[in-house]
């Protein structure tokens, strides 16, 4: 029935500047870009072309003007890497802000914030 997951929706204060964030800092890819009307973009970034799950950037107050009822919280999202210290090292130089690894019974990990300030974190998954 269902066989993978395609699009996560991240509602940003600015499109550009998270496109920014995602692009320069933490390096992804613009999968797809397209006018949706006057005022509205379409939006997917992912962490590489060949990637199928991506993010979606929607603009939060256009979001809000559409659907006012429409819970627009920050999901919990865990992102994964191979090498924890490579990523962490590398994030910190892109100017990210990211805590310091913590080691886990269950894995190395860290969190980290994107330019509107939510929390996301990223895991070591060998």
């Amino acid at each position: 029935m269902i066989n993978q997951i395609g699009k996560i929706t991240l509602y940003v204060n600015d499109q550009e500047e998270a496109k920014k964030f995602w692009t320069e800092k933490m390096e992804f890819v613009v999968k797809f870009e397209a006018q949706m009307g006057p005022n509205m973009t379409w939006l997917e970034v992912g962490p590489r072309e060949e990637a199928f799950t991506t993010f979606v950037l929607y603009n939060k107050a256009l979001m809000q003007m559409q659907k006012p009822d429409m819970a627009l919280t920050h999901p919990s999202i865990l992102l994964s890497t191979k090498d924890i210290e490579v990523a962490h090292m590398k994030m910190k130089a892109n100017g990210v802000e990211v805590q310091d690894i913590m080691i886990m019974p269950y894995g190395k990990m860290f969190s980290f914030k994107d330019q509107d300030g939510n929390d996301y974190l990223l895991r070591e998954d060998k």
